[in-house]
Order: structure tokens, then C-alpha cells, then sequence
């Protein structure tokens, strides 16, 4: 082997094959760094070679002009995002239209997630002016930090009031909603006193894959330019093994499906709902998802130019 590449990615379970080194490539060494926290500025981070990061925070690089990394159009987290609406457990709203007028709060304003679920509220008619945007630390053991990243507008986009923890805002009725990626610590516990939005997260999610044509991208892979510039076949190599590795991955889950009660069922009904190919990785299968990514990010004000499929991604546009 030629080379060891040093990646950070998240603790994703379709990683595990890569960790262990089950799936190994014939060209480079591959050196998995698992992070709980993604680098701040993979580029200038000289612990990694290549590694996960934002979309959002990549494509406002990207309009900047900021060349300091490679994006490869492999998405290493796509999510739903009606499931990451929460709100109190005796709430009366129910429906995404409910939150038209309303206080809602969110872990960080230029998430790629939360400019998602922003674009959910926009099919239904509910723009940055209909509600009251709050933005802060989900629980006290949430670290306090700038999480509006110059996007504040008072009045209408501000930082949560002394601090209080967004869950806190929830039970004591300060806030209606709050968009999280992650649930907090003791969600799903029977008197966690919360709940998700939507009572049918699922079938909402579903339809919305049937009217958009994909699962919204998260977050994508990032190489620092120079070393593509010495291995340019590296970011299709490297998008090939992490594809492999999930591959492997399924494969054991479908197999071993005694891990939790009901994976199964759940492996058997995302093969229902959804087709064949749901999460491909590559250029040509996501420009849909890429440029109505693009336009969010210039419709919600964080970028200052609607971004296309190929600003974003001009190492494979070009080919």
C-alpha cells in the first residue's frame, strides 16, 4: 500500500466492516479516526486526511470561493427530518402547519438538518417571517456556545434567553417546538414528558420521499485538495469502500437481525417503502437532492447566491 489516509467520521454503525478492516482497499491504508464531534475546520486539522463535514458549512465554503477541500458527493448521514420535530407530550400541535406563528427553537441556525426542516415548513407555506426563531444548547449538558453563527436577527432569529436549555423550554411552555438531529437523553423513556410532532412520522416522511425523489443528504465527504491532486482516482476509491462497507454492513443486519426486537421488521419495511438505491452515493443520482439543497441555502439567507450542483461539486461536474 502507498499511502495511509486518515479519515474522521462519525460512529456510524455501517463503519464498523471499515474499523475492523473486513473491507480493505488494494491502493491505500485506510486509518478510521471515530469522532463524537466533527473536526471544526477538517481543512486546516492536521489529525485527518479526509473526513465527514457538514454540507451546509461545506457549501458556504463553496460560495466564499473557499477551495480548502474536495467534496465528494457521498453522504455519509441522510435523515428524514419530520422525526426531528419535537414538542411537549400534552402539546395540542399535531400537524406542520400548526407551527405557523409559533416559538421554536433549534441546536444551531446553519445546520444542514435545520435547513431542512426549515424547507419542510416552506412546502407548507411557513416562512422565516411566520415564526420566532430560537437558537441554543438542547440540555444543560450541552456545552454554551455562538450557535447562530452570524445568522441572528432580533426580533425573528435570536439566542435563547439566559441560556435555558431548549428541552427545559419545551415542559415550561417558553417554546412550542424544538428541530434537533439527535433526541435528548431519556426521550423515549415513557415519562419524558415529550413526543415528536407528527403522530405519524413515518408515512409523512414517506410521502414526502415520493414528492421529492430522495432522503435529504446531511452530511458529505471531504478530502483535502492536495492529496487528491497527487491520487486523483482517490475520492471515487474512497466513496466505493464506505459504500462497501455499508453493504457489508446490511448484509450482517439482515442476517444477525436478533440485535433488537424489531429491525427486522424494520429492514423489511424500508424495503418497502422505499426503492432499491434510496441512499446511492455519486453526482448524477443526487441532483435533485443537490440543487434543491442549494436553493434552500440561498432562499433561508445563508449563502448569497444560489449554488448549483456543479459549484458544489466541480471535481465531478467536470467529467
Amino acid at each position: 500500500m502507498s499511502f495511509t489516509l486518515r479519515l474522521a467520521v462519525r460512529d456510524w454503525d455501517y463503519i464498523v466492516p471499515l474499523a475492523l478492516g473486513d473491507v480493505r482497499s488494494e491502493r491505500f491504508n485506510l486509518d478510521v479516526h471515530r469522532v463524537g464531534t466533527l473536526p471544526e475546520d477538517l481543512a486546516s486539522d492536521d489529525r485527518y486526511d479526509a473526513g465527514e463535514v457538514s454540507f451546509s458549512r461545506y457549501a458556504q465554503a463553496r460560495a466564499r470561493g473557499d477551495e480548502s477541500l474536495v467534496g465528494v458527493p457521498h453522504f455519509l448521514m441522510r435523515a428524514f427530518r419530520h422525526r426531528c420535530i419535537i414538542t411537549a407530550a400534552n402539546s395540542p400541535l399535531t400537524r406542520i402547519d400548526h407551527l405557523a406563528g409559533k416559538r421554536i427553537g433549534m441546536t444551531g441556525w446553519q445546520d444542514s438538518g435545520n435547513t431542512w426542516t426549515r424547507a419542510i415548513l416552506s412546502r407548507e407555506n411557513i416562512g422565516l417571517e411566520d415564526v420566532d426563531w430560537y437558537v441554543g444548547r438542547l440540555t444543560e449538558d450541552h456545552p454554551i456556545t455562538d450557535r447562530l453563527g452570524g445568522f441572528g436577527r432580533p426580533g425573528r432569529i435570536m439566542a435563547m434567553p439566559n441560556e435555558q436549555p431548549l428541552v427545559d423550554a419545551l415542559h415550561s411552555g417558553d417554546l412550542d417546538a424544538v428541530f434537533t438531529p439527535f433526541m435528548p437523553k431519556g426521550f423515549f423513556d415513557a415519562g419524558s414528558g415529550l413526543r415528536q410532532l407528527l403522530p405519524n412520522c413515518r408515512e409523512t416522511e414517506v410521502a414526502y420521499f415520493k414528492a421529492v425523489g430522495y432522503v435529504p443528504g446531511i452530511h458529505v465527504l471531504g478530502i483535502k485538495p492536495e492529496i487528491v491532486a497527487e491520487h486523483p482516482w482517490l475520492p471515487e476509491a474512497l466513496s466505493e469502500l464506505l459504500d462497501e462497507s455499508s453493504r457489508m454492513w446490511l448484509a450482517k443486519r439482515e442476517k444477525y437481525a436478533d440485535t433488537t426486537p424489531w429491525i427486522i421488521d424494520e429492514l423489511r419495511q424500508t424495503a418497502s417503502d422505499l426503492p432499491a438505491g434510496w441512499n446511492d452515493n455519486g453526482f448524477a443520482i443526487n441532483l435533485p437532492m443537490v440543487a434543491d439543497f442549494g436553493h434552500e441555502l440561498y432562499a433561508q439567507q445563508i449563502t448569497d447566491r444560489c449554488l448549483s450542483p456543479a459549484d458544489l461539486f466541480p471535481h465531478f461536474a467536470a467529467r
